[in-house]
């Protein structure tokens, strides 16, 4: 796989800031002609930089005010277990994010809901019922702040 080089970095950067953005207006930006631009955005997504454009919703204005990230381990933690258990909670409509990691955790759940009530209800009547939970712990997120606009590393390329 080709690295990615100073004009697929900027149109990447200019695609991140509005994913909208016309071929023309990313063009203009990065200083190429919009053939040149519309080129590399296919050569970016053919390569599987570019996955998809992802719909940034207001949660708190759709009913979600309350975030919260939930530390779930898992016993046993088997493979048909860990797995089984991910595709469960990534399925569940409060559900905005599956990390599974290591250390004491085997999961981070990030979800959104309408109130504490709610999430009470998520923890109780749902996580601790599956068999396979052997612990949780659940931390309020007061804030969560992304950064949209993360760029390629320069030494690694793509390999």
């Amino acid at each position: 796989m080709a690295p990615m080089d100073e004009l697929d970095a900027a149109i990447l950067r200019e695609l991140q800031s509005d994913a909208r953005k016309t071929n023309r207006d990313v063009a203009a930006t990065v200083g190429v002609s919009p053939t040149t631009a519309l080129d590399r955005t296919r050569g970016l997504r053919r390569r599987g930089v570019i996955r998809g454009a992802i719909l940034d919703v207001d949660l708190a204005l759709i009913g979600r005010p309350v975030q919260a990230l939930i530390a779930i381990r898992v016993r046993p933690p088997s493979r048909r277990n860990i797995e089984g258990f991910r595709d469960w909670v990534a399925a569940l409509p409060d559900t905005l994010g599956v990390y599974v990691t290591t250390g004491s955790e085997d999961f981070i759940v990030h979800v959104a809901v309408p109130d504490n009530t709610s999430l009470y209800a998520f923890v109780i009547d749902r996580l601790t019922e599956r068999p396979e939970v052997a612990d949780v712990r659940t931390s309020i997120v007061y804030e969560h702040i992304r950064n949209n606009r993360i760029a390629p590393c320069h030494s690694t390329g793509t390999e």
